[in-house]
C-alpha cells in the first residue's frame, strides 16, 4: 500500500510567507487576528517562548502589507474585502539578549537601520529614541499612510538580567528610551502590536501607553498561540496516525500520550486546552515523543528568580495567585508564581470567583520532567551525561517493580558526583528524591498528611503505591518503625494498589544513602 505523502510541517519557521508558499500545515489564526484588529488599534500579547508568537507577528505583517494571495483559503479572507496596503516597522528584540549596555544600543541601531533601508531612508541620528521617531514620521510622509508597527519580544534584553539588580536598570533605561517614541507617534500609527513573555511597568510602553490593550488574558484570544486540542484532532490526524504507527500504539494511545506530554495549557480561565505547537510539531516531524521544549534550553533567569525566591521544587506546582498578581510588575514581584506562569512552566488549571484565584500547576509531564532536570543541578553539583543515563536505568528498575535495584543504583551515582553545601539536612534529601521520582514521570508530593501524621513522600508508579519515610544519620530501620507506628500506609488501603513501604537512612558523611528497608 502507498504511502501517504502528507503535507511538510513548518518545524522551526517562523514567516508566514514562506509556509504558504511552500504549502506547509499551517494551523489558521487568522480569525483571531480579524478579531484583534478590529478590537483595538494597540495590543499586548504574552505568551511562553517557542509558542508561536514569531509566527503570528509575521502574519500580521503579510496582512498589513496587504498580501491577499497568501491568505487564500484562510477565514480572513472570507471576511476582508478592502485589503489596504499599510507600511509595516517589525523589530525583532530576540536577538538583543546577553547584552552589555553598548551592544544594546548598537542592536537598537542596527534594528533602525534593516527598516529604514526597506524605505530607502537613511538617518544620522545617534540616539535611538530621536531615530526611531524620525523613522516613524519618515516613512508616514513618505507613503502618506499611517504605520504599523510590530515589535516581537519585546522584553528580551530584559528578561535574561531580570535576576541581576545591577544590570537590569540600566538595559530597562534603554528600552524606556527605545519605546518612548510610541506614545507621541500615536497620530502616525495605525496598529501597534507587541509581543512578549512578561511586563516591566517602568518601561514606557505600559506606563505611557494609555490605549495599550492587553489581550493575554482576555478569553476571547486565549488560543490566539499554540494548537487547541480541536485543531489538532480535526488538522493533524494523518500526523498522529504517523506516530502512533512508528510507536506501535493505538490511534487513541497515541493522542493520549500527546496529551499527557504537551497539552494542559490555559492563559486564562474558561480556555480550551492548548498543546505546546513547538513540541506537538517535532513530535509529529521526528514520528516520537520527547521533551523537546527544553531541548531549547533553561532560560538562566528562571534557575536564578527560583533561587532568589528560595522555592523549592516540591512547591512549584499546586500554587494559586490572586487575579491581580499577573499584571504586577516584574521587577517587583513578590512572588515567583507569575512568572513561572507567564514563561509557560506553570499555567491556570482552574479559577474561583468569588475569590477571584487562580489555582495554578504544572501543565504537562515535558514540563515537569524537563524541569525538574534542569534543577538537579542544584542538589548535585555535576550532573551531565551519567545523570540522565541513571535516571533511565532507575526508572526500568521501578517500572519492573524493582525498588532495592532503583535504590542501589541512586546510592551508587551518589557516591561518584560532589554534592552542594546544603547537604546535611533532611530536607534536602526529600527534595532530591522529589526531583528525581518527577523525572521518571510519576505523581509524586510531599508531606503528605494522614490522621496520625506525614507521610515523607509519596509515589504513585504503575504497579504500587510507594510510601517513604527519611532519616538522616539514624537508621533504615528507625524509618521503617515510623511508617508502621503511624500506620500511613491506612490512608491508601482502598486505593486498589499494593503498598510499598520504604524506610531510607541517608549518610550525610559520605553524601548518599546509607541503608534502606522495604516491605511490602
Amino acid at each position: 500500500m502507498e504511502k501517504k505523502q502528507l503535507r511538510r510541517l513548518p518545524v522551526g519557521i517562523q514567516t508566514f510567507e514562506k509556509i504558504i508558499e511552500n504549502d506547509m500545515l499551517y494551523i489558521d489564526k487568522t480569525e483571531y487576528i480579524w478579531n484583534m484588529i478590529h478590537t483595538n488599534n494597540c495590543v499586548f500579547l504574552s505568551r511562553p517562548r517557542r509558542f508561536g508568537k514569531s509566527l503570528l507577528v509575521s502574519t500580521l505583517q503579510s496582512y498589513f502589507e496587504g498580501k491577499k494571495e497568501l491568505f487564500k483559503g484562510l477565514f480572513i479572507d472570507t471576511v476582508e474585502k478592502d485589503w489596504t496596503e499599510y507600511p509595516v516597522l517589525r523589530f525583532d528584540m530576540s536577538m538583543g539578549k546577553h547584552m552589555e549596555k553598548d551592544q544594546l544600543e548598537r542592536y537598537l541601531l542596527f534594528i533602525l537601520e534593516k527598516n529604514e533601508s526597506r524605505f530607502g531612508l537613511t538617518s544620522d541620528a545617534t540616539d535611538p529614541n530621536v531615530r526611531f521617531s524620525n523613522l516613524i514620521i519618515n516613512v508616514h510622509k513618505m507613503t502618506g499612510k499611517k504605520v504599523v508597527i510590530l515589535i516581537d519580544e519585546y522584553d528580551a534584553p530584559m528578561l535574561d538580567v531580570v535576576h541581576e539588580d545591577k544590570t537590569l536598570p540600566q538595559l530597562r533605561n534603554i528600552m524606556r528610551n527605545f519605546y518612548s517614541p510610541l506614545k507621541a507617534s500615536d497620530p502616525y500609527i495605525h496598529f501597534l502590536f507587541l509581543t512578549g513573555i512578561t511586563k516591566f511597568s517602568q518601561v514606557s510602553i505600559f506606563s505611557e501607553l494609555n490605549n495599550l490593550a492587553n489581550i493575554s488574558m482576555d478569553p476571547d484570544f486565549a488560543a490566539i498561540c499554540g494548537i487547541t486540542r480541536e485543531e489538532m484532532l480535526e488538522q493533524t490526524q494523518d500526523y498522529i496516525e504517523r506516530l502512533a504507527g512508528n510507536n506501535g500504539w493505538t490511534y487513541d494511545k497515541t493522542i493520549e500520550v500527546l496529551t499527557q506530554q504537551y497539552d494542559g495549557y490555559h492563559f486564562t480561565w474558561p480556555s480550551p486546552d492548548i498543546f505546546n505547537p513547538f513540541s506537538l510539531l517535532q513530535a509529529f516531524n521526528t514520528k516520537r515523543v520527547n521533551n523537546f521544549w527544553f531541548s531549547t534550553g533553561t532560560p538562566t533567569y528562571l534557575i536564578e528568580m527560583l533561587r532568589k525566591f528560595h522555592v523549592i521544587p516540591s512547591k512549584i506546582g499546586g500554587g494559586s495567585a490572586q487575579a491581580t498578581a499577573f499584571d504586577a510588575p516584574t521587577e517587583r514581584m513578590k512572588s515567583i508564581l507569575p512568572l513561572l506562569y507567564q514563561s509557560g512552566y506553570i499555567t491556570i488549571k482552574g479559577y474561583n470567583p468569588v475569590s477571584q484565584n487562580y489555582t495554578l500547576d504544572i501543565p504537562n509531564n515535558e514540563i515537569r520532567a524537563g524541569l525538574m532536570e534542569s534543577l538537579l543541578p542544584n542538589y548535585v553539583d555535576e550532573y551531565a551525561d551519567e545523570g540522565s543515563s541513571m535516571v533511565g536505568d532507575m526508572y526500568v528498575a521501578l517500572y519492573e517493580d524493582n525498588i532495592d535495584e532503583m535504590l542501589r543504583l541512586l546510592q551508587s551515582y551518589l557516591l561518584t558526583v560532589p554534592y552542594c553545601n546544603n547537604a546535611d539536612s533532611e530536607g534536602h534529601y526529600q527534595q532530591l528524591l522529589y526531583v528525581i521520582f518527577s523525572l521518571f514521570g510519576r505523581y509524586v508530593d510531599v508531606e503528605i498528611h494522614t490522621s496520625t501524621g506525614r507521610v515523607d513522600i509519596v509515589m504513585l508508579a504503575s504497579k504500587a503505591i510507594y510510601l517513604f519515610e527519611l532519616k538522616l544519620n539514624k537508621s533504615a530501620q528507625t524509618a521503617m518503625a515510623q511508617i508502621d507506628l503511624k500506620d500511613y500506609s491506612s490512608k491508601f488501603a482502598l486505593s486498589g494498589r499494593p503498598i510499598v513501604k520504604v524506610g531510607i537512612n541517608f549518610d550525610s558523611s559520605r553524601h548518599t544513602i546509607g541503608d534502606w528497608e522495604v516491605k511490602r
